[in-house]
């Protein structure tokens, strides 16, 4: 466990995001926290001592003139019992951004004070052995969460689950490194120590297959954290904005019987199934459309290209396919795409069946966007087209972002290596080093091996606060 680090400089940031709210908190962590505070913050009952992770109620004021800035709740928290592992204090002030900022301005001027970097707080609680690396990650995961499924997967990363089973693995890969260790060191006694096909049993069951099925998950990781663009692609008139209205339950799009109503695209979010989705409504596409309205069927061709998922909605009242139709399908071939059948209300049976059977291969779904029949089918189309059958189950350990599923994947490259190296066999020595390539890239992971600069593009995504 490593030792908090309380020669860095106290630093102070605002932890609340700008504007106004009922509450405003700032952090202090750092050596002289106790110091800014017993300074600035006058209490209605001043105690002999502030004691820890006690709430105490008082008057924040300037020093020099005693003019005071606001009334608030403070807090001394002693290391190593804190967020950081350094001593803390919090300012729980009105929500004015201009009094938090006034505060904030006033505690920068006391000694060896400075304004904390965006992430520094969490990354000290990194350095300080509080969290690992998963975990201070899985804070802004959190923070960035699109969708309940998102951050439930976050706080089970904050939990842990990424680094136990990360751990797990380590942990079998030095089982087998120890051994390897003691043949290079008694190589006359090497075929004793060593039983190759024992190792490759304990390698493919407590290592590869481990890290297969973590990598398995990393796409649906990225998926229920970064969600995906759909766009609502047809001619004019086909249900494109009522189907938008419909998804999103609330009239979001004007829905009129006039074509090329829609000029513009109309960007929302919704989640299915927890997986958040940025649903794009977009203009008819047709011939001979007026100057303002190819404007927007240029647009939608724009946004249908970007797409991952192109929803193609087909008006099932007329009567069967319709060649229009069927040129949009051909265009936005290697996109995902569900074929949206409009209209089920009022159409004929057989000319909803005819529109299934132009193109079995694409998955359909059969709605009326007027009356919402069909909708939780398609949604459910929608979402096995894109993150296949499985689901994410809370509990399981996921791989939410690029860094940690290419460090996987090289640990994987690095395990292979090693089970061909013993099926050779190659000496103990050359296994070795594959072996310890496979724990750097699980260690870097965890953040064990993980060099300065990532720490510092990791930690620059943060917030300043945080």
């Amino acid at each position: 466990m490593a030792t908090p680090d309380h020669s860095e400089a106290t630093i102070a940031a605002i932890a609340t995001p700008p504007g106004p709210g009922g509450i405003g908190v700032i952090r202090i962590s750092g050596p002289a926290a106790l110091a800014v505070l017993q300074t600035i913050f006058h209490p209605r009952n001043p105690p002999q001592a502030y004691r820890s992770h006690r709430l105490y109620y008082g008057l924040v004021a300037t020093p020099t003139t005693g003019v005071t800035l606001d009334e608030a709740l403070a807090v001394f928290m002693r290391a190593p019992h804190t967020y950081t592992r350094e001593d803390v204090v919090e300012l729980q002030c009105h929500g004015s951004f201009l009094v938090l900022q006034e505060i904030l301005a006033l505690i920068l001027t006391q000694p060896d004070v400075r304004l904390a970097a965006p992430g520094e707080f969490t990354k000290r609680a990194f350095l300080n052995g509080r969290i690992d690396l998963t975990q201070a990650e899985a804070v802004i995961e959190l923070l960035q969460a699109k969708s309940r499924a998102g951050a439930q997967m976050a706080a089970d990363q904050l939990e842990g689950g990424l680094h136990r089973a990360v751990k797990t693995i380590r942990d079998n890969l030095l089982a087998v490194r120890a051994i390897m260790e003691v043949a290079i060191d008694f190589p006359d006694e090497e075929v004793e120590i060593i039983d190759p096909a024992e190792l490759r049993q304990q390698l493919v069951a407590g290592v590869r297959e481990p890290l297969v099925e973590l990598a398995a998950r990393a796409g649906q990781g990225r998926l229920f954290r970064d969600g995906i663009a759909a766009v609502i692609l047809g001619r004019p008139n086909v249900g494109k904005s009522s189907l938008l209205n419909s998804l999103l339950r609330e009239e979001r799009a004007i829905v009129t019987a006039v074509p090329g109503t829609t000029r513009d695209t109309i960007e929302e979010y919704l989640a299915i199934k927890g997986m958040p989705v940025r649903i794009i409504d977009t203009a008819g596409i047709r011939e001979n459309a007026g100057a303002v309205e190819e404007l927007g069927i240029r647009r939608s061709r724009q946004k249908m290209a970007d797409a991952d998922l192109v929803l193609l909605v087909v008006d099932a009242t007329a009567g069967g396919p319709i060649a229009e139709d069927w040129e949009l399908l051909a265009s936005v071939s290697g996109k995902a795409v569900v074929l949206v059948i409009n209209k089920c209300d009022v159409a004929a049976p057989e000319a909803v069946a005819a529109m299934r059977n132009v193109n079995p291969r694409v998955p359909a779904a059969v709605i009326s966007a007027k009356t919402g029949a069909g909708i939780a089918a398609l949604e459910e189309v929608i979402f096995t087209t894109v993150a296949g059958a499985g689901q994410w189950e809370p509990g399981h350990a996921s791989v939410p972002n690029v860094r940690h599923e290419a460090a996987l994947k090289l640990a994987m490259a690095a395990t292979d290596r090693v089970l061909a190296g013993l099926a050779a066999p190659l000496p103990p020595d050359l296994i070795a080093v594959e072996l310890q390539a496979a724990l750097d890239h699980l260690g870097e992971i965890i953040g064990e091996t993980t060099t300065g600069e990532m720490l510092d593009l990791i930690f620059s995504r943060f917030c300043i606060g945080k």
